[in-house]
Order: structure tokens, then C-alpha cells, then sequence
């Protein structure tokens, strides 16, 4: 499910830069950076423009949807009741020690179970005593009640003795797909 207002600015901004584009007189050469518009008097850099449409839709990648409140817990794949492959489809195995993934928008990131409050493949970005950096994590598992967030973590001691619990505040970046 998209975010309808991100989609929109999207659209705007791609429909602004063909504005640009159609009433532009172009300078033809090779090392033509800018155009002209007669509609404005202006001209204007691509390559600043570019980077400005880039950095647009970078931001956007981060502004937070949502934000919620719960505790922090850990979990690893060796646990007893885990047979190590993750509830949302695609089915993931993990009891080969992986506990991240590599997202096509994100990178790599950690993977989280919640409750089913957020979808599979939802985004979030939380801070913890785990990192002086923010924490960003998929939701790939299932298990958790309510707000709260499991961290999926190489081991079940190390899930217990370095993440243990806390409470914290996370911020939904992207909203997953619903499975049916």
C-alpha cells in the first residue's frame, strides 16, 4: 500500500520537470548543462535540477508515516519454538545465522517481527542502546504483540544478554504489502 501524498509529490515533481522540458529552448552542445525558457526568462541548471529531484525523493524515502511505541525484544533463530524460517511470504529461512536483509529502497537492513499492526515488508527506524546510529529493520516475522518489535539477532544468548528489553519509540518508513 503506497503512500498517497508521496505518490502525488512524485507526480508533481516529475510533471514540473516535463514543464521544463516542453518549453525549454535547448542549447544543442556537449557540454549544454542548462535551458533556456522563454515562458520565465529563466535558465536553469539540469544537473542542479537532477540532484535537487534526487535528494526530493531521497527524503521522502525517510520521512516517517507513522510512529509508534512498544518494547524491544530479541529473538534468534535458534530459538526452541523457532523453526527458523520467517512467517511473511516469500517464506525467508534463517537458522543459517542471517538476521539481515537487503532491501531494493533501503538496503541492508535488521529484520523485526511485530504484531500483524504492521504489514510484511513495512520499513521502521528506531533508536536503541544497540547502536549510536538509528536502527532500520523490515518486518519479515510475525510473534509480537501489539506495538512491540522483536529484533531478529544471531543467537538467542545474544538476544538475551545484549538486546534484552526496552522500550522504545519507532517510526514506520514504508508500509509492507498485506498478505491475504
Amino acid at each position: 500500500m503506497k503512500k498517497v501524498g508521496s505518490f502525488f509529490n512524485y507526480g508533481i515533481k516529475i510533471a514540473f520537470l516535463g514543464f521544463f522540458i516542453i518549453i525549454a529552448n535547448v542549447k544543442v552542445g556537449s557540454d549544454t548543462t542548462q535551458i533556456y525558457s522563454g515562458a520565465n526568462n529563466r535558465v536553469t541548471n539540469l544537473a542542479m535540477m537532477s540532484w535537487r529531484l534526487e535528494e526530493s525523493q531521497k527524503n521522502d524515502l525517510y520521512n516517517p508515516i507513522a510512529s509508534y511505541t512498544g518494547d524491544l525484544t530479541g529473538y534468534g533463530a535458534n530459538c526452541p519454538l523457532c523453526n527458523g524460517t520467517l512467517a511473511c511470504k516469500p517464506s525467508y529461512y534463517v537458522k543459517d545465522g542471517t538476521d539481515t536483509y537487503v532491501d531494493n529502497q533501503y538496503g541492508k537492513v535488521n529484520i523485526v517481527a511485530s504484531s500483524s499492526n504492521l504489514a510484511c515488508g513495512s520499513i521502521v527506524r528506531f533508536s536503541s542502546k544497540l547502536s549510536s546510529e538509528p536502527i532500520y529493520a523490515i518486518v519479515l516475522d510475525r510473534g509480537v504483540l501489539g506495538t512491540d518489535l522483536d529484533l531478529l539477532t544471531p543467537s538467542e544468548s545474544y538476544a538475551s544478554k545484549v538486546v534484552g528489553r526496552s522500550s522504545i519509540t519507532y517510526e514506520v518508513l514504508r508500509d509492507g504489502w498485506y498478505e491475504g
